[in-house]
């Protein structure tokens, strides 16, 4: 774990009534390579500094959390490039396992 500061977050609302579906399906894809903790209908995935080549100044979370008819998703980096970064990798993975409802509307609020 990274002892930066991570200051770079990011949060959307994304409307669903299969939110608990997808965020368990989006926890157990990425358990393959990352470390995922699981706590009910809420997922923390944390994405190394260094995944896949990078160098960020430190790790980044991202948090999905189910409720009745949306997926709250909170992105924490360490760089805001890092944070744009996850923005698409979080629409890309949720979009995989939503394609039977179409294009879902994500508005990030940077904070």
């Amino acid at each position: 774990m990274s002892s930066e500061p991570m200051s770079f977050v990011s949060e959307a609302q994304v409307a669903t009534p299969h939110a608990a579906r997808y965020v368990a399906q989006v926890a157990k894809h990425w358990q393959h390579n990352l470390a995922v903790t699981i706590d009910g209908d809420t997922a923390v995935i944390r994405f190394p500094r260094d995944v896949r080549g990078a160098d960020w100044p430190g790790d980044a979370d991202v948090t999905l959390a189910a409720t009745a008819d949306a997926i709250h998703c909170r992105i924490a980096a360490s760089a805001a490039e890092q944070r744009d970064g996850l923005k698409g990798a979080v629409e890309r993975h949720i979009d995989r396992f939503a394609f039977r409802e179409g294009a879902l509307a994500y508005h990030w609020q940077d904070r």
